[in-house]
């Protein structure tokens, strides 16, 4: 019999409530467990202390007949100091998506066309030359 930690899913619809559960691998996510072992409320502030509670001495008692966590309870572990960090790395995170890749290369390309136009003369200056004209005028005056 496989152990895991993982989280069974409680609450309404679109208002997750999860508990942190010791069960059977072969069990539904939300079925039948051996034992609850805290509650994690994602709805909650992340500096919240209500946010994550879990009964740490029966989790090392799970860990040490063999329970494996899930990835959420492991990174909850680690947080809680039970478990050393792991390196995580995801080299893929930085690479935008095909939509986002279509998206640059047509603002550069658009960006690129107007510069290829030569720009017009300020206006400023025909206006400067139009005030000076007048002032010349009505000095002759």
């Amino acid at each position: 019999m496989s152990m895991k930690i993982r989280l069974a899913r409680g609450g309404s619809k679109k208002r997750p409530f999860y508990s942190i559960v010791a069960s059977d691998s072969r069990m539904p996510r939300d079925g039948r467990f051996l034992e609850k072992l805290g509650t994690y409320n994602p709805l909650l502030a992340k500096g919240s202390e209500d946010r994550i509670t879990m009964d740490l001495e029966r989790v090392t008692y799970w860990l040490g007949k063999g329970a494996q966590p899930t990835d959420r309870v492991a990174r909850f572990l680690e947080a809680a100091g039970v478990l050393p960090k792991t390196v995580r790395n995801n080299p893929k995170a930085a690479v935008p998506g095909k939509r986002m890749a279509e998206l640059t290369a047509k603002k550069a390309a658009r960006e690129a066309a107007p510069a290829v136009v030569a720009a017009p003369e300020p206006v400023v200056e025909q206006v400067e030359v139009v005030v000076e004209a007048a002032t010349d005028e009505a000095a002759t005056e």
